[in-house]
């Protein structure tokens, strides 16, 4: 599972420290499904109204849950990960950055074995407007978030807010927004969410906001370019000096791989209309969605 959609039910690991509490608290407000929290000091009580458990597996036992979320430090998020994949978890977001990339790597090869979908790390979670959110993503504030038709796709949580508060402004919400996280090894790529929204019924545009670093944005212009949905596209780092990390850790540039001026090739030639600014999204939607509406009326019956 990729979009969040209102019947998931949400384990919270970490849940009773100041961050678990706080975004708890936002997540429920909005309609998000959480019915248990790990803490193994603090098993066997009640917080937020939820049951404390030692482990997620001891959770999986007596609340039942789809969606683990992690509010947990570096040195313990391997244990957590690796605690609700064996669980059952379908879907893990993992919020921790700077996790050792070796744990990242055990991480990954245990939720391959299990089926288990991660999101992050390094992410700020997902959400879908009018359902719910899991993470640290405002999904709360209907400033920024509104029910909409717009997926957006996102390696940054910050940049990935400008643009839902821009949209919103713009009176288009979103149908879901996926932060698939900043790190180097994330286990939900570009692409990934892509093709997520592309099947999604409620979503009829795309806007992928993406970095410097890596080639994740290549690869989701080759899917990219295959769709009938109008994507648009925010590259950033266009400015950054060559040869520069910058930002996310997955923000590296080797040679001509990763650099601005190749992502926006791969995604022009995909079709994907690249924006200069932020601010110009919302106008180029509906000249996206335009195109699109004249294309189909121009094919034969």
């Amino acid at each position: 599972m990729i979009i969040y959609r209102r019947s998931a039910r949400v384990l919270v690991q970490g849940i009773t420290g100041k961050q678990g509490t706080f975004w708890t608290q936002k997540m429920m407000e909005c309609g998000t499904q959480v019915v248990a929290g790990v803490n193994p000091k603090r098993a066997g009580e009640q917080h937020l109204g939820v049951p404390v458990y030692a482990t997620a597996k001891a959770a999986m036992a007596e609340s039942p849950f789809d969606v683990a979320v992690m509010f947990i430090p570096p040195a313990m998020a391997r244990e957590a990960a690796l605690d609700a994949i064996e669980a059952g978890a379908r879907t893990v977001v993992i919020l921790t950055e700077h996790i050792p990339a070796r744990d990242v790597m055990a991480i990954h090869h245990a939720a391959s074995r299990h089926g288990t979908r991660i999101i992050g790390p390094n992410t700020a979670g997902i959400v879908t407007p009018g359902e719910g959110f899991v993470g640290i993503m405002p999904g709360h504030n209907p400033n920024i978030f509104h029910p909409g038709e717009i997926g957006v796709i996102s390696r940054s949580g910050s940049l990935g807010t400008l643009i839902c508060l821009n949209l919103t402004r713009a009176g288009l919400g979103q149908s879901a927004f996926l932060g698939i996280g900043g790190d180097p090894m994330i286990g939900t790529t570009t692409r990934d969410a892509l093709q997520a929204l592309d099947e999604d019924d409620g979503t009829r545009a795309v806007v992928l906001v993406g970095e410097i670093g890596g080639a994740m944005e290549e690869a989701a212009a080759e899917y990219a370019a295959g769709m009938s949905k109008p994507v648009v596209s925010f590259i950033a780092g266009r400015a950054s000096p060559p040869g520069k990390k910058m930002g996310h850790a997955g923000a590296i540039v080797s040679g001509t791989v990763g650099s601005y001026d190749g992502k926006r090739r791969a995604l022009e030639a995909a079709g994907v209309i690249v924006a200069d600014t932020p601010a110009e999204i919302p106008g180029l939607l509906r000249l996206g969605e335009s195109r699109s509406s004249s294309a189909a009326q121009a094919l034969p019956a």
